[in-house]
């Protein structure tokens, strides 16, 4: 007789947990926890079992799952959380962990990420102050997500503005833009400017599909942002060169890079109010 696969499988994890029972009894533990690979995590207790289901991830090295499990368990209950809490906090850490290579521990921005994932924004909550973008992109990161991070004033938007943002996603899955305050525009280009608030700005921003956060900075330059965010990727257009850009000691030190990107020749702000100003020779 051929017994199948999964029939096999199911009757090894009952005699399992049978096992496991009768080891609780003998040794009059509390609670038992007994890890089941991608079935999650069933806790024995004198009042009866709790199933916690493990998470659907892409599991690339089980290498110490079971330690991070064991870890967390300790940590939660140290910190007095309930069992059931406690083993699904612990059943999201080994869930995290293998989706990593190698034995690796984990970080607490990590759980949080994992506890409070953000999906569907709409445009008006990318629009983030520097606190609540850094948790967003530790969210980002926990999840295998590549952050690429450029800045500017973009004042009027136009098609060279659109083109460098489409080319900045295509260096990430997730796109940062660090938008100047109306002071920081006014010092870097003149009273006259900018001609678009940075409300405004920066709700025009958010409403494009390449751009996942727009957060405002009021300095002169977005090193400060750089360093709280610590992008993967930072990009700039025009004539820069690496060691022109702002940040890329830092973001190079962290293992990132940075990429520049050729402006659309003949579109500027500068441009679009000349002609708005500039009378027409047309009668």
């Amino acid at each position: 007789m051929v017994i199948d696969k999964d029939v096999l499988v199911h009757i090894l994890r009952i005699a399992l947990l049978a096992g496991g029972e009768q080891q609780r009894r003998e040794h009059e533990f509390k609670y038992l926890c007994v890890t089941m690979s991608a079935k999650g995590i069933r806790v024995l207790s004198e009042a009866g079992s709790y199933h916690s289901v493990a998470r659907a991830r892409e599991v690339f090295d089980v290498s110490g799952a079971g330690d991070t499990v064991i870890a967390t368990l300790a940590a939660g209950f140290a910190g007095g959380l309930k069992v059931e809490t406690a083993v699904e906090l612990a059943n999201l850490a080994a869930g995290i962990v293998v989706g990593k290579v190698g034995t690796v521990p984990i970080a607490k921005h990590e759980l949080i990420a994992a506890l409070t994932p953000s999906s569907g924004v709409a445009m008006g909550e990318k629009i983030l102050d520097k606190d609540l973008l850094a948790r967003r992109v530790a969210e980002w990161r926990a999840a295998g997500e590549t952050i690429v991070f450029t800045n500017g004033c973009f004042d009027l938007l136009h098609m060279g503005h659109v083109t460098l943002l489409e080319d900045c996603r295509k260096f990430g899955s997730k796109l940062v833009l660090g938008l100047n305050t109306d002071a920081s525009v006014q010092r870097l280009k003149g009273l006259s400017r900018p001609v678009v608030g940075e409300r405004e700005r920066a709700r025009v921003m958010a409403a494009l599909a390449a751009v996942d956060a727009v957060v405002l900075f009021d300095e002169d330059t977005p090193l400060e942002l750089i360093r709280a965010l610590q992008p993967n990727v930072l990009v700039k257009g025009g004539d820069y060169s690496v060691e022109t850009v702002v940040g890329h000691e830092d973001v190079i030190a962290a293992g990132g890079r940075v990429e520049i990107v050729p402006t659309v020749e003949g579109f500027s702000t500068s441009n679009i109010i000349r002609k708005l100003t500039v009378p027409s020779d047309r009668s």
